[in-house]
């Protein structure tokens, strides 16, 4: 089998080039470069060595992915005629895409594969930046980056940076985390005489004029939380600081128990600002509910039961695990099929007995109304349940009859009951349109506090008491209020 040698140009220009690597290529016979576009290449060729470019399938293709494995394809072809040697720059297992590929087909013996030295482009870039890796950094592919890959607090060089339109997407996802002007600097070059580092804002990294195929985008570490107050470490170690020793005495000494009543409200609040479609309230709201889910998690690790790693690990295998459809090989068509396959799933986790009672785990000490839903849903599922909703309905009737009867013939506890029992239908019918009735209450409780809010303002207004009006005046009110709201 014939051999392609896969070998490392430098990131420099040919005063930079190791000896070694020099003697190889002038030694070769075919060589095949993936760009010209490199420092060295007319030093090489003033010597009298001839290179096959891919230059040209950059142009086919509308994406560096096509490129990369189209050029692996055509070593592979053309090592199968003879022994090759492929050039790239820097070294060639450092942000080089085709050697991975050609990786791939040596391990699954389609080529003999050798990999040569070279310098990476990293070393002149600490050497310039005057930077110390072993401090932590992180090297990420301008093309492809997201926010989930940067570590705020690492030093980060973003490669693949050779245009303005590659650093202006790069500057895009780097304003998702760091402030608009935080600095950044545009690394050319570096260890060659044409080295060029120029610090600018972050706004300003899409407008630099020496942006090319030899840049790299360094982001220091940020010095400070509030630098990073869009990163998920900050927040969490916010949350340690203020249950550690010298934190704050309140919340030193909350519980998981002490602690329920707080993430009821929360969720709550963040309901009726999804009701008032606020997106900016909904932004306040679920960081507070997050800060809830926060603090349990900070208790149960100071406690030494659980840690938020273990949260995650939960939550996140639970989703994998029920949704084979998207995770695994399991088809489903529609939404009531995953809902099938979900509560299937659930009920094979929690290992639930055939004698086991099926409203076992269904009562929410924190709502009748819930309870009501949950117990209703879950006979539903194994077929106690009105064939429709009128039948529903006809049972809300007769309810409701029974109820006025124990108005005027009985007693306090009578009257209690049938009139849980015109809860429990109307929980029933709601279920029936898809309506939850615990949303539906909230979202009736916010409108009465919002509009009887603009009674009481009314009234203030008119330097007067609720005991100065009647009820027809105060109900006026209130239909203004309901005017106001619909825009009349």
């Amino acid at each position: 089998m014939n051999q392609l040698t896969v070998i490392g140009l430098g990131a420099a220009d040919f005063e930079q080039m190791q000896m070694g690597v020099y003697k190889k290529i002038k030694a070769a016979k075919k060589i095949y470069v993936r760009t010209e576009d490199h420092p060295v290449i007319q030093d090489l060729k003033l010597e009298g060595i001839e290179f096959t470019s891919f230059d040209d399938v950059y142009i086919k293709h509308g994406s560096f992915g096509p490129v990369y494995e189209e050029i692996a394809k055509r070593l592979i072809e053309a090592v199968a005629q003879e022994d090759i040697m492929y050039a790239v720059p820097g070294h060639p297992l450092v942000a080089e895409q085709t050697v991975q590929h050609l990786i791939e087909a040596d391990q699954s013996g389609q080529i003999s594969l050798v990999i040569e030295g070279g310098q990476s482009f990293l070393d002149p870039i600490f050497g310039a930046l005057k930077i110390d890796p072993i401090e932590g950094f992180q090297l990420l592919d301008g093309t492809s980056m997201s926010i989930h890959d940067m570590n705020m607090r690492q030093h980060i060089l973003i490669a693949q940076v050779y245009d303005s339109f590659s650093a202006s997407e790069v500057k895009l996802t780097l304003m998702e985390k760091y402030r608009d002007d935080y600095p950044v600097t545009i690394v050319t070059a570096a260890g060659s005489s044409q080295e060029s580092l120029r610090t600018v804002p972050l706004y300003e990294l899409d407008q630099a004029a020496e942006i090319n195929n030899l840049t790299t985008v360094y982001v220091p570490p940020v010095q400070s939380d509030e630098e990073a107050l869009r990163d998920w470490t900050t927040f969490r170690q916010i949350i340690a600081k203020l249950r550690g020793p010298d934190g704050c005495p309140w919340d030193q000494k909350q519980t998981h128990e002490s602690l329920k009543k707080y993430l009821l409200e929360e969720a709550h609040e963040f309901l009726a600002a999804v009701d008032a479609e606020d997106d900016f309230a909904m932004v306040e709201e679920l960081g507070d509910v997050l800060l809830q889910v926060f603090l349990h998690a900070q208790i149960g690790e100071d406690n030494g039961y659980f840690t938020l790693e273990e949260v995650l690990a939960s939550i996140s295998e639970k989703m994998i695990r029920r949704h084979p459809h998207v995770f695994g090989d399991v088809t489903a068509e529609d939404a009531e099929t995953v809902t099938a396959n979900w509560e299937a799933i659930k009920k094979q986790e929690k290992g639930h007995a055939d004698d086991e009672p099926l409203l076992k785990n269904e009562y929410s000490p924190y709502s009748s109304l819930q309870t009501s839903y949950n117990y209703q849903k879950k006979a539903a599922s194994v077929g106690f349940d009105w064939p429709n909703a009128d039948d529903a309905w006809e049972k809300f009737t007769e309810e409701w009859q029974e109820f006025r009867e124990e108005i005027t013939q009985g007693n306090e506890i009578s009257r209690t009951d049938e009139f849980g029992d015109v809860l429990f239908t109307l929980v029933n019918i709601a279920r029936f349109y898809k309506i939850s009735p615990e949303e539906a209450m909230l979202h009736a409780n916010e409108k009465f506090a919002r509009r009887f809010h603009f009674v009481e303002q009314s009234v203030a207004k008119s330097g007067k008491s609720f005991e100065d009006f009647t009820l027809e005046q105060l109900d006026a009110f209130w239909n203004e209020a309901k005017q106001l709201e619909k825009g009349e």
